[in-house]
């Protein structure tokens, strides 16, 4: 197997392999209810947290969750879509990959929340799929940014290597 191929094959088995997680953190098992079991008890031994004000961190331990992961899923995405398309001059980033990660982001938020309004302890609402858009957004600004202000020793040396 050449290196890209295996290059390939490597980006889209992260994704896919993250996609798996996501598809797991959506079922009934990772609800409110069952992280608040796990949570308020260490959260109430780690810093005396009573229950009113668990309630509020819990809210924002969860909606931090999908900034994380859809945040990550947008990393993945755009390295898998970078490998599949590759574009001329070797660049490290570009809109095509980062609008194709963000897009297959949403996309991916959109049939999480659907499949969580069918699930009675869960709920799906457009308002977790708008924060988790955003969170793909913002980090392929990040990415855009990191390799503008800090890749031009890695362009170089990623051209040096191109076939």
């Amino acid at each position: 197997m050449n290196s890209h191929r295996h290059n390939l094959l490597t980006a889209w088995v992260a994704a896919i392999f993250w996609l798996i997680v996501i598809a797991i953190e959506s079922t009934a098992m990772l609800s409110s209810s069952n992280t608040s079991r796990i949570l308020y008890p260490l959260l109430h031994y780690l810093f005396g947290l009573d229950w009113m004000r668990f309630e509020h961190w819990h809210f924002y331990i969860r909606k931090g969750g999908h900034v994380v992961g859809y945040g990550v899923l947008s990393i993945l995405a755009f390295r898998a879509w970078r490998e599949t398309f590759p574009a001329r001059g070797n660049p490290l980033w570009t809109i095509r990959w980062a609008s194709i990660a963000v897009l297959m982001t949403a996309f991916v938020a959109s049939l999480d929340e659907w499949h969580q309004s069918f699930i009675p302890s869960r709920t799906g609402t457009p308002r977790d799929v708008a924060l988790d858009t955003c969170a793909g957004i913002a980090v392929q600004i990040l990415i855009f940014l990191w390799w503008k202000s800090f890749g031009k020793g890695t362009a170089l040396r990623r051209a040096a290597q191109a076939p």
